[in-house]
């Protein structure tokens, strides 16, 4: 056992940090959500990751992102989270992938070899290409919906994609995989009405390429919910 995992072990047993140290998981997207999750699977002890993420960091990811700083702006976020991971656990066997993901190489990329897909992508193709190739695949994969003009910690949950209500996102994801003959999804998702009053339009009238306000903490606790069931899953398995 190795010190930093001390307490840790208290709460997992010696036999489930093994598990999560024998784990594979797989991160798309590290932003909001999927910097928080994936820093999070990385403290609990997962032994092999692969992170995902084609962006570098913009001033307006300051107020929700992990490796967003004034000083960070510009730089790749998935060198920034990449090294943080590498530096809470230098025995990491991590691999990075600095890219946005293609149609196609979401089904190279997903793979029987991992133990469980995180996708924290916030833009809907790419995040349909990533649930159907692991679909497909038969590979586990937990979805985050959408966090933005969302307030209550209260209302966050984990649930079939089935059971979502006041998610526009979830809506038009589900509808999508409808199409696909897919029906059953794991994902984190708030069930609070979104602040209507928080939405930009980009191009003053267009809402398909609109976006809400977001906070310091709701995009986190989507990661936290993402984190909790992919660490719950790996202790048992």
């Amino acid at each position: 056992m190795a010190e930093w995992t001390e307490r840790a072990e208290l709460l997992f047993t010696k036999e489930g940090l093994q598990n999560l140290q024998n784990s594979n998981v797989l991160v798309v997207g590290l932003g909001g959500v999927g910097s928080f999750a994936a820093e999070f699977l990385a403290r609990a002890g997962v032994g092999s990751m692969t992170i995902v993420d084609g962006d570098v960091v913009d001033i307006t990811n300051i107020n929700r992102q992990l490796p967003a700083l004034h000083s960070t702006v510009g730089q790749p976020k998935i060198t920034i989270v990449g090294d943080r991971l590498m530096d809470i656990n230098p025995e990491l066997k991590l691999t990075r992938v600095q890219e946005f993901l293609s149609p196609e190489r979401a089904f190279e990329i997903v793979s029987p070899e991992f133990d469980y897909v995180l996708d924290c992508i916030d833009s809907i193709t790419p995040k349909l290409n990533l649930i159907i190739a692991a679909k497909r695949k038969r590979v586990r994969i937990i979805s985050s919906m959408g966090a933005g003009g969302k307030m209550l910690a209260s209302k966050v949950k984990v649930t079939d994609i089935s059971k979502t209500i006041n998610c526009y996102f979830s809506k038009t994801i589900r509808k999508r995989l409808k199409a696909e003959k897919i029906n059953k999804l794991k994902v984190v998702f708030s069930s609070e009405i979104q602040d209507e009053k928080s939405l930009k339009l980009t191009d003053g009238k267009n809402f398909k390429k609109s976006f809400y306000g977001t906070n310091s903490y709701m995009p986190g606790l989507f990661g936290l919910h993402v984190a909790e069931t992919v660490i719950r899953y790996l202790l048992k398995k």
